[in-house]
C-alpha cells in the first residue's frame, strides 16, 4: 500500500476547492445556473450592432433580464429582437428599448427607458419605440468630414 504525504493531500484538496469554488462563481456570473422565470417582448431594431443572443437587458442601470432571440425581419430588414424579463418586473407600455454602450471600449447592451403610462406590457406585446445602435466609427467620420470648411 502505498504511504501518502500529508502535505500532498493538502494541496490536492486545496485545488479541488478552489476548482469548486471558480465553478460556483462562473455559474452565479454568467447566470448559467439559475433558471429565472419571465415572459417575453419583442422589439424591432434600424441596427443592432453589438448585441446577440445573451446580452443584458437593464433598466435604470439594473439587469432584468437577456435578449433571448434575434432574427432578420426580410419584408423591413429590421432586427427583430425577442427579450426575456424576469417575473415580476412590470415594465409600462409606454416605455422604450434603446441599444446603449457601456463606454468607448464596453460592449453593448438594451436599455429599457420606462413611459410614465399606468398599464403595462403583457407577455409577447412589442415595444415600438426603439433606437437602434449608434456606430462611434461613423459618428467620427461625419464630424472629421464636417469640420473641414467652417472657420469663419
Amino acid at each position: 500500500m502505498a504511504s501518502y504525504n500529508i502535505t500532498e493531500v493538502v494541496t490536492g484538496g486545496v485545488v479541488l476547492a478552489a476548482a469548486a469554488a471558480f465553478a460556483l462563481y462562473a455559474t452565479q456570473t454568467t447566470g448559467l445556473g439559475t433558471s429565472t422565470s419571465g415572459y417575453d417582448l419583442t422589439a424591432s431594431f434600424r441596427s443592432l450592432e453589438g448585441v446577440s443572443v445573451g446580452t443584458d437587458v437593464r433598466l435604470a442601470g439594473v439587469k432584468i433580464g437577456a435578449v433571448s432571440g434575434v432574427e432578420l425581419d426580410t419584408q423591413t430588414y429590421r432586427a427583430v429582437t425577442t427579450i426575456s424579463v424576469r417575473e415580476g418586473i412590470e415594465i409600462p407600455d409606454d416605455s422604450a428599448a434603446i441599444v446603449a454602450s457601456e463606454g468607448l471600449l464596453g460592449g453593448n447592451f438594451v436599455e429599457i427607458n420606462p413611459g410614465g403610462s399606468l398599464d403595462y406590457f403583457a407577455p409577447g406585446d412589442e415595444i415600438e419605440d426603439t433606437q437602434g445602435a449608434v456606430s462611434l466609427i461613423s459618428l467620427l467620420v461625419q464630424f472629421v468630414a464636417g469640420s473641414g470648411g467652417d472657420s469663419e
